[in-house]
């Protein structure tokens, strides 16, 4: 079993993202798993901009982890790029990344 997983958050629930965001942060605080990836993808993406108390726990993975991802696509169609980025978050073309992560042997967690 892998001790890696890429946490996607794609809801557009905010209690949903929030809970897979929570996930996220403690399993790279407290060593849950040896290798913790974040990816917002879709509606996930348009709640962050807005939303304090989810940029707060974006900060929190990003200072104990690595920058996370937004899909660089579906926030240039939606015009909140500009916006992401300014949360820190690295806005990439996702999809072919999360196939590579999944074929490296991370497990996908989809919230």
């Amino acid at each position: 079993m892998s001790d890696k997983v890429v946490v996607i958050i794609g809801t557009g629930e905010r209690a949903k993202a929030e809970t897979g965001l929570m996930y996220a942060v403690n399993a790279a605080r407290y060593g849950w798993l040896d290798d913790v990836k974040l990816v917002f993808f879709g509606p996930a993406q348009a709640l962050l901009p807005a939303d304090e108390d989810l940029q707060e726990l974006l900060r929190q993975f990003q200072h104990d982890q690595q920058t996370a991802v937004a899909c660089r696509f579906l926030a240039d169609r939606d015009g909140i790029s500009d916006d992401l980025s300014g949360l820190g978050l690295e806005v990439a073309y996702v999809g072919e990344m999360i196939s590579k992560l999944i074929r490296d042997g991370y497990t996908p967690m989809v919230w």
